[in-house]
């Protein structure tokens, strides 16, 4: 019978036009061992394991066989990032990595921040495994001071179709920001800072851009998170044909004055879903997110994500 409400609920998320925020989404799929996480961010590997990096002392990671089962996999740093003491109060909490494979090495964008301050900044390490200490510092990408109007955190890379690098980023503040990236370094290759999305002040942030078919589609987190089961973090979406934008959500609102299709809310004992990542698997798209239980405990999710015949996103 749960399987059948499952597929059934399934169903009416395809073919709705529209769902509502109250619409009722798929419980996250099954997973198991240590699924502990916050901020989550995930790649297959070439073996077929999977590795999630996340928010924690270090930057945490997990590993998996087969997407369900995971493990403790130790820690990026397990010496401590001095490199990053100026920007958050513990050098070895560092907050929303961002981890990809490509060029035959894996590359890690993180933050180094202080809950609630825009006085932050945003690294590139890069590795040959992925292995806890075998990251290798690459240096400062962008940082943000008091006088700003964007926070530099929550960095999540994308390789548009002419192979140009791009590094989203931002939370609270005046929004998501977008910076140009040289391929070869991994680092700043402009000076220009480019807004992609906003909600006034408001509570937005945790970018994701992915390309698919023939939209750039720009995921975020709206409202509050890291307030256990109180908090009410959902994650949005809109597309554009261009990379940098402009993005617009189903309506045809932009998402740069505070335009965004809700993909995911709480429902039940589900509080909070967000700081979500799309990974490209053998079954299809994969949305991984961090999600909070009844009793606070941040928790990772996992859903099947799908395009419907109007081109937009939806988990399954």
């Amino acid at each position: 019978m749960k399987r059948v409400l499952t597929l059934l609920l399934a169903l009416a998320v395809t073919v709705a036009v529209a769902p509502s925020a109250s619409a009722a989404y798929p419980a996250p799929g099954r997973v198991t061992g240590d699924i502990g996480v916050h901020d989550p961010s995930a790649v297959k590997r070439s073996d077929g394991s999977y590795l999630i990096a996340h928010t924690g002392n270090g930057i945490a990671l997990k590993t998996s066989t087969d997407r369900t089962a995971f493990r403790n996999a130790g820690a990026a740093f397990p010496g401590g990032t001095p490199w990053a003491n100026a920007y958050t109060a513990n050098s070895r909490n560092l907050w929303a990595p961002d981890i990809s494979h490509r060029n035959g090495q894996y590359w890690m964008y993180y933050s180094a921040s202080t809950f609630g301050s825009n006085r932050s900044a945003i690294f590139l390490a890069t590795s040959p495994s992925g292995n806890s200490g075998t990251w290798t510092n690459r240096g400062l990408v962008i940082e943000s001071r008091t006088s700003d109007d964007f926070n530099a955190i929550d960095p999540d890379l994308v390789v548009d179709d002419q192979g140009r690098w791009w590094l989203s980023f931002g939370s609270f503040w005046s929004g998501i920001k977008m910076i140009a990236l040289n391929p070869s370094t991994g680092l700043r290759s402009d000076s220009t800072i480019r807004a992609i999305a906003g909600r006034n002040g408001g509570a937005i942030e945790a970018p994701n851009i992915v390309k698919r078919g023939n939209y750039y589609y720009l995921f975020v987190s709206f409202d509050r998170c890291c307030q256990g089961a109180a908090s009410t973090y959902r994650v949005m979406v809109g597309r554009s044909t261009s990379v940098a934008g402009p993005y617009v959500d189903r309506n045809g609102t932009a998402l740069n004055s505070g335009g965004g299709t809700e993909v995911l809310a709480g429902q039940g004992s589900i509080h909070g879903p967000g700081h979500q990542d799309v990974l490209a698997d053998s079954d299809g798209d994969v949305l991984i997110y961090h999600y909070y239980a009844d009793n606070g405990a941040s928790l990772l999710g996992v859903n099947l994500l799908a395009i419907d015949s109007g081109g937009w996103p939806y988990v399954h």
